[in-house]
C-alpha cells in the first residue's frame, strides 16, 4: 500500500461532518430577533458561522441592549440541541469517509470542534459516526481560546501522539482554516459552494492546501496530496 502523507486526521464538525448550521443558526436567528435584532438566516449566518455564540456576547449586547445572562446561553443550548436532534443529517460523503480514515489511520483521526461537547457529541450521535471519535472529541469550550487560535487543533494533535505538522485539518471557515494553519498542520478546504462555507478564494487567501467540493471523495484527495 502507497505511503500514506499524514499521521493523523482532525475534523471540524459543523458543515464538514454535519450539515447544522442552517439549524442552529435558525434558532439563534429566532431569539435575536426575540430580544429585538431581526436578522435574515442568510445575515445571521455570514455573521456567526465559525464562531461560537459565547465568543460573540459583546456583539450581541450591543446590538440589542440587552444583557445576556447564563441562563439566556443555557436556553440558546437546549433549544438548538432539541432542533438538532430534530432535523440534523450528515454532509453527504462524510460518513463513510470518516470510517475509511479511521480504518486506514489505525483510529488516529479527531473531531475538533469550536462548540461545546455537548453538541458535537449529540452531533457525531445522530449521524452514526461517534463511535469512530470515541475519546477524541475536542472543544474550544475547554480550551484557554477558541478558534482561530490554534489550541484545539493543538490538543488534539498532542492527543493522538502526532506532531501537528504530521497532521491533515479538515475545514470549511476561514476561521478555522486560521486555527488549523496556526497549529501547523496542513489544511484542506470544503468548500461546496452555498451558505454556511466559506468561498473557495477566501480560504485559498488564508493559505489552505487544497480545496474540495466532495466529503465522499476525502479519503483520495488526502492519499493523492503532495507538498
Amino acid at each position: 500500500m502507497t505511503p500514506f502523507p499524514f499521521d493523523a486526521v482532525v475534523f471540524d464538525c459543523d458543515g464538514v461532518l454535519v450539515d447544522s448550521e442552517p439549524i442552529t443558526n435558525g434558532v439563534l436567528r429566532d431569539m435575536l430577533q426575540e430580544l429585538g435584532w431581526v436578522l435574515s438566516l442568510e445575515e445571521c449566518m455570514r455573521t456567526f458561522v465559525g464562531k461560537a455564540v459565547k465568543d460573540e456576547i459583546a456583539m450581541i449586547e450591543e446590538k440589542t441592549g440587552f444583557r445576556l445572562t447564563q441562563e439566556w446561553l443555557l436556553g440558546f443550548q437546549k433549544r438548538r440541541n432539541e432542533a438538532l436532534d430534530r432535523d440534523l443529517l450528515e454532509v453527504p460523503g462524510a460518513p463513510s469517509a470518516v470510517r475509511a480514515l479511521h480504518a486506514r489511520l489505525q483510529g488516529r483521526i479527531a473531531c475538533a470542534s469550536g462548540a461545546d461537547r455537548r453538541k458535537v457529541e449529540l452531533q457525531l450521535k445522530k449521524v452514526g459516526i461517534l463511535d469512530c471519535f470515541e475519546g477524541r472529541v475536542f472543544s474550544g469550550h475547554e480550551t484557554p481560546r477558541s478558534k482561530p487560535a490554534p489550541d484545539v487543533y493543538l490538543a488534539a494533535a498532542h492527543a493522538l501522539d502526532a506532531d501537528p505538522q504530521r497532521c491533515a485539518v479538515i475545514e470549511d471557515t476561514v476561521t478555522g482554516a486560521m486555527a488549523g494553519l496556526a497549529a501547523g498542520a496542513t489544511v484542506f478546504g470544503y468548500s461546496p459552494g452555498g451558505a454556511g462555507h466559506s468561498s473557495a478564494d477566501a480560504l485559498r487567501a488564508v493559505g489552505v492546501a487544497q480545496i474540495f467540493t466532495d466529503m465522499g471523495r476525502l479519503p483520495e484527495v488526502l492519499a493523492g496530496y503532495t507538498a
